[in-house]
């Protein structure tokens, strides 16, 4: 490979005879960043017509952790791939977060992470929805008004990268309105029409939840309470042209344990799932809820309008609380809450009526699938393709693409291989495209048996074909989390 310069390098404290799971093999993390103006094309041909930018956030610890270690913990990284001409650049940079900077410093972890109690960190001060944990913002990743914004899980600060350079461009402040004794939690929702960017966050005092809407000019317009039943553990969102829909599900921290200082989850059979629906800018008072079968719902696919009725499509989860044997190591107990045949999580679909407050729901496919993308044209309308990730069994790794029809029924499938793991599949309309699948799929992959990484190109119309175009990155990337697509007409300065 050629014209690659190594920029930069983050020092880092693990121990080289790591065994943890998360922290070896496809997510053995990264230390170093790099600069490649015109990728290496592997196989063939960069599509013309594909123009933007793939964003994808990725965990990289830094530092040995306080006591046990969950894969959400590691610090962010961001890799972005863009498309211009035929031609593909790539660079990754960390997220200088507070947390790294301050771990960087001392030469250690402060705070302890997800599978820990806050009372074991260092530091007294802390971020996230329970407090006293590093904000890693190494959960999400989208682009707003031009710059894109990494977030965190359990709630953070939301840092701020130009979305070409990933130079740091600080954090969000919201023209001085940024709820900062809250955060904001990952998944935030761009409405592409409208420009506005609408939240949510959590925590473990009432009202429990919060709803905003920031507008085109990163200003937060609309801020509201919603009251919840308790604490609650809510992941995502979901919106349609006018209502926005927030959830209060029935796997939550357990509040006997909450009072004594810990934070372990539990999943209740005998509560409904409750699904919120409040106008884009309602107020508290507006918000409607409706019940449906018990389940937990890591992500939301999309939600539109449909006459009388708010239709909601997602993962619905068999088993939220996978069991696993008594002698079960640490490493096999936390795998269990990644695992996607651990959780049983298929595409599902919940109708809600605005007239009768009725609920139906019906299964849409019994192929075990997650991390769901769409064309971002059609986020918040109807639409009949969805795009998602398969997974390896007992594990959290990408082994696979599905392409489902709404329509049909039918499914596409494509396997990465043996010991190759992908990414979160963004989807990116052609230049020009007709149709809702004309444009391509982009994912990153992980070879452990080879020790290296590519970026893969996959026409929309077909997965089954295969990749269309092969890009090799300068090094091994680790795996993670979520990924985005901006074309290159919403970003600045991309001529």
């Amino acid at each position: 490979m050629t014209n690659i310069e190594l920029v930069g390098r983050v020092l880092s404290s693990l121990p080289a005879d790591d065994d943890h799971p998360y922290r070896t093999g496809a997510w053995a993390p990264q230390t170093t960043e790099w600069d490649a103006p015109d990728l290496e094309l592997v196989e063939g041909a960069i599509p013309d017509d594909l123009d933007g930018v793939y964003l994808r956030n990725t965990e990289n610890p830094v530092a040995p952790s306080i006591g046990r270690y969950h894969p959400f913990d590691g610090d962010a990284m961001v890799h972005v791939v863009g498309f211009r001409d035929g031609k593909a650049f790539y660079r990754n940079r960390f997220v200088r977060t507070d947390g790294l900077l301050a771990e960087q410093e001392a030469g250690h972890a402060l705070w302890a992470g997800i599978s820990e109690r806050p009372s074991k960190a260092i530091r007294e001060d802390g971020w996230g929805a329970r407090g006293r944990m590093k904000d890693s913002s190494s959960t999400d990743v989208v682009v707003h008004a031009g710059v894109a914004i990494t977030s965190f899980y359990q709630c953070g600060d939301m840092y701020r990268l130009d979305p070409l350079t990933l130079d740091d461009l600080g954090k969000s402040t919201w023209h001085g309105q940024f709820p900062s004794d809250v955060g904001v939690s990952a998944h935030p929702k761009v409405d592409e029409r409208t420009g506005e960017m609408l939240v949510f966050n959590y925590g473990t005092e009432a009202p429990y939840m919060h709803y905003g809407v920031v507008d085109a000019d990163d200003r937060l317009v609309h801020y509201v309470d919603i009251e919840l039943l308790g604490p609650r553990l809510p992941h995502d969102m979901a919106y349609t042209e006018n209502y926005a829909i927030l959830n209060d599900l029935p796997l939550f921290w357990d509040p006997d344990i909450l009072k004594k200082g810990g934070h372990a989850s539990r999943f209740r059979p005998d509560l409904p799932t409750r699904l919120g629906v409040i106008p884009r800018r309602g107020q508290s008072s507006e918000i409607r809820w409706f019940e449906a079968d018990p389940t937990y719902v890591l992500h939301w696919s999309n939600a539109y309008e449909d006459g009388e009725e708010i239709v909601l499509e997602g993962y619905f989860q068999d088993n939220p609380e996978p069991t696993v044997p008594p002698e079960s190591s640490y490493y096999q107990r936390l795998s269990r809450f990644l695992s996607l045949d651990g959780m049983q999580t298929r595409l599902h679909r919940w109708r809600l009526n605005m007239r009768t407050g009725a609920t139906t729901e019906e299964r849409l496919s019994e192929s075990l699938s997650e991390f769901p993308m769409l064309n971002p044209d059609y986020i918040g309308r109807p639409h009949r393709y969805t795009y998602a990730t398969t997974g390896v069994p007992g594990f959290f790794l990408f082994d696979g693409l599905l392409k489902h029809d709404g329509a049909t029924g039918k499914e596409e499938h494509y396997s990465f291989g043996d010991g190759v793991f992908g990414s979160e599949t963004a989807m990116a309309p052609r230049i020009g495209s007709t149709a809702e699948d004309d444009g391509y799929l982009i994912t990153l992959t992980t070879d452990v048996g080879n020790d290296r990484s590519e970026c893969l190109i996959f026409s929309a119309a077909d997965v089954t074909l295969g990749p269309i175009a092969r890009l090799r990155l300068p090094e091994r990337i680790s795996s993670g989390t979520h990924s985005t697509w901006a074309s290159g007409d919403s970003l600045p300065n991309w001529r």
